[in-house]
């Protein structure tokens, strides 16, 4: 029977040079797959790596750097193989047999469309809280449906990646692994935490960058104009808008950049609109997560 064939998707700025080679390493390390690896530089030519990048990775210099989703994309037809394996370039996979078990997941349980796994600083700090994609976050162990995902390691079956139309070009930077999951949701199918598959990745705050409270809110306004019934528009904004005055209501330079990213949502393009089918809303409310929160 022959191995299952992997089609890796690397996304990267050049900046992170040991981190990069540690993360492409970890794949051309997995067994009992083929692996098909590109590295995707967002404004800079991978070609160019010091040291140079392992024989046989190819890869894709962006002439700009078009944003973390859009990315992403540019990268998916460079590769070939049934499963996709998206991998930031500051994560790996310490697991030789990963993407065996993420394949064995998917084929025992045929409503699985999208994985991502339990991710672990390496380093031994304690992992944010964020990275466990559902309210009631618990054990980070215990797998479980969820209705986001962290985008930085995830593995699925590239017909489920092209049915969604992939990932929210539109977006750069924020959400854009809520507007898949939803996706693919849609296509009768569960987005699932696998909390015994453990990827790494060092926790970093993503506060670090400068656009991120704009980028939030204007994504959060974007998330639901593109994929929500026109009702539920105003109570998932709503909501949201409500939890950040919570949140931030003590910082007002915080809440300034995000209410213009706000303002940004409603008066710019999102992107293709997609909207859910009542039916898959049911089936997220049943599931715990209705899609207005």
């Amino acid at each position: 029977m022959a191995e299952p064939r992997v089609g890796v998707v690397v996304l990267t700025q050049g900046t992170r040079p040991e981190d990069l080679h540690r993360g492409i390493s970890s794949v051309l390390a997995q067994t009992g797959v083929v692996t098909d690896v590109v590295v995707v530089g967002n404004g800079w030519d991978p070609a160019t790596a010091e040291p140079p990048l392992p024989a046989g990775v190819h890869t894709l210099h962006l002439q700009e750097n078009l944003g973390i989703p859009a990315g992403r994309n540019q990268g998916v037809p460079l590769v070939s193989g049934e499963i996709l394996l998206f991998l930031d370039d500051d994560a790996s996979i310490p697991s030789t047999t990963f993407l065996t078990d993420a394949i064995a997941l998917l084929q025992h349980d045929e409503s699985v469309g999208m994985i991502q796994p339990r991710i672990v600083d390496p380093s031994g700090k304690m992992s944010p809280r964020r990275w466990i994609p559902r309210i009631r976050k618990g054990d980070p162990g215990h797998s479980s449906a969820v209705f986001s995902v962290c985008e930085a390691v995830i593995v699925m079956p590239r017909r489920v990646f092209d049915a969604a139309g992939g990932w929210a070009a539109p977006f750069f930077y924020a959400h854009e692994g809520i507007d898949l999951a939803w996706k693919v949701w849609d296509q009768g199918l569960r987005t699932w935490y696998a909390g015994e598959l453990i990827a790494n990745h060092p926790a970093v705050s993503p506060t670090r960058h400068s656009y991120y409270y704009r980028l939030n809110a204007r994504n959060r306004v974007w998330l639901a104009r593109r994929n929500l019934p026109a009702v539920l528009i105003p109570l998932y904004v709503g909501s949201w808008t409500g939890i950040q005055l919570l949140r931030w209501f003590r910082q007002p330079a915080v809440l300034r950049a995000w209410f213009g990213g706000w303002s940004e949502g409603w008066r710019s393009d999102p992107g293709e609109r997609r909207a859910l089918r009542w039916s898959t809303v049911w089936r997220m409310t049943r599931a715990g997560r209705p899609p207005i929160v």
